[in-house]
């Protein structure tokens, strides 16, 4: 016990996870995921599948949830710096709708813990990225949702816009939050 600390977020269920690093000239260590200390810290997720991704300055990616097969999220960058973020989707939260987004980097070595019906996104702000992150439940093809990266009603606050944006076409175009709370019948 006692190798990561945990910052809760301004959103309940979020969390920063910083794991404690063991360092000399020869280089580090660090243990990125023990399930005993993370359910002693409130965080009890049993993780089923891990992904990496690759990117570029300037990509965006999201923002993304699971429609009928919600998942929980331990996100990390391994190489690069990337601004994260989550939106609170869970019907009936005080914070139904509003986001927060931290900086994850090889260099701070933090972690993102991300619950079940939230979305969520990263941009990249270094010259290249890897993003790796575990996941609660396998990928369903057909089930992603996701919401624009600059809705306003949410109004994320992205730093380094002054950058070219690199965002596919199925990020640009998807439906507003009204939208999607009108699909899902959901009133605030």
């Amino acid at each position: 016990m006692g190798k990561i600390s945990v910052e809760k977020c301004d959103i309940e269920g979020l969390m920063v996870v910083t794991p404690q690093v063991f360092g000399d000239e020869r280089g580090y260590f660090m243990e990125t995921y023990n399930y005993n200390d993370f359910k002693a810290c409130g965080i009890d997720a049993v993780f089923v599948q891990d992904n990496q991704s690759s990117s570029t300055k300037g990509v965006l990616r999201g923002l993304h949830f699971q429609i009928e097969h919600p998942q929980d999220k331990l996100v990390r960058v391994v190489r690069g710096e990337v601004f994260d973020v989550a939106v609170d989707l869970r019907v009936g939260s005080n914070t139904y709708g509003k986001w927060f987004g931290t900086v994850l980097s090889e260099e701070n070595k933090k972690q993102f813990y991300i619950p079940k019906n939230f979305a969520h996104g990263f941009l990249v702000l270094s010259d290249t990225a890897e993003f790796c992150y575990k996941c609660t439940d396998f990928y369903h093809p057909g089930d992603e949702g996701g919401l624009p990266y600059n809705d306003k009603d949410i109004g994320i606050k992205w730093p380094g816009l002054n950058t070219e944006l690199n965002i596919n076409d199925r990020d640009r175009n998807w439906p507003s939050f009204e939208e999607y709370k009108a699909v899902r019948n959901i009133t605030c």
